[in-house]
């Protein structure tokens, strides 16, 4: 993005990639309306596919909408497509995950509807929904690895241990640093993130939210695994059935996931006098 201002190539490339983004969006709303609905029943579905793909394209208009375009000219489309696809992995992951329905066909034999039918009996959705979310992990993890170290890291990976006070967000450890400038210039001719060392006197983060939300990651890395696993009740065939608290906690972090994204695109327009960094 900071390249597509010099370069059309850049633009390019930048249009190519928010066209595969949406593409993938709009397939993956289109399979799930395939699979999981049919014309008779499956209201839930067909209901929460119809709200979530109504958001995404909400989120999309807002991105690209003059007030917003005026406080925020590095919003656009690139960004609400990434949203796009990461809800409807949320979606497919909810659906993947909600209690099958059965009735009873014409040889009154139970058979299961609102799934598609070559998960039936062999759990391929969710093992598709636990391939795609281990990929967007490490993606996420990667990409947190390579734009979180500073020179003082890469140095260290190298054996050399000098940390000034102030460093600069680098790109990769493995980059080598461009002469022996204070941090200040760093600041100015490369921009990126401030990090400060000095944790004499405390950390430069909040240590109890930082906890609190690992100790929420492992409630719902707890929730998933178990399926709130209740033994008592527990029948050994049907413990890898879906269940509705697991259906609506995921779409529920589907939607907060919206919410988020739409409030860092309306914040600077609800607070004009703060000033929201980009």
């Amino acid at each position: 993005t900071a390249s597509a201002n010099h370069k059309q190539m850049w633009s390019g490339l930048l249009a190519l990639v928010t066209l595969i983004l949406y593409s993938i969006a709009v397939a993956a709303l289109v399979l799930m309306a395939l699979f999981y609905t049919r014309s008779e029943g499956c209201m839930y579905n067909k209901v929460l596919i119809g709200v979530n793909g109504g958001l995404c394209l909400f989120v999309s208009l807002v991105a690209v909408s003059p007030c917003v375009q005026n406080r925020q000219p590095h919003s656009g489309l690139l960004q609400s497509g990434v949203i796009s696809c990461y809800v409807m992995y949320l979606t497919f992951s909810a659906l993947s995950s909600k209690p099958p329905e059965t009735i009873l066909d014409e040889n009154n034999q139970n058979i299961t509807i609102c799934a598609p039918e070559f998960s039936q009996g062999l759990h391929r959705d969710e093992n598709l929904v636990t391939a795609l979310g281990t990929t967007i992990l490490f993606g996420c993890i990667l990409y947190s690895c390579l734009t979180s170290t500073t020179r003082a890291s890469s140095e260290a990976l190298r054996g050399i241990y000098a940390s000034p006070e102030t460093e600069v967000a680098r790109c990769c450890f493995c980059c080598v640093p461009d002469g022996d400038a204070d941090a200040e210039e760093h600041v100015e001719k490369r921009g990126g993130q401030t990090v400060i060392y000095d944790e004499k006197k405390g950390t430069v983060y909040s240590y109890a939210f930082f906890h609190f939300v690992f100790f929420l990651a492992s409630l719902y890395v707890m929730m998933t695994v178990t399926h709130w696993f209740h033994y008592e009740s527990a029948q050994i065939e049907k413990f890898f059935t879906g269940t509705w608290s697991i259906f609506w906690i995921k779409m529920v972090s589907c939607w907060v996931c919206v919410c988020l994204y739409l409030w860092t695109l309306i914040a600077p327009l609800c607070c004009p006098t703060r000033e929201f960094s980009v």
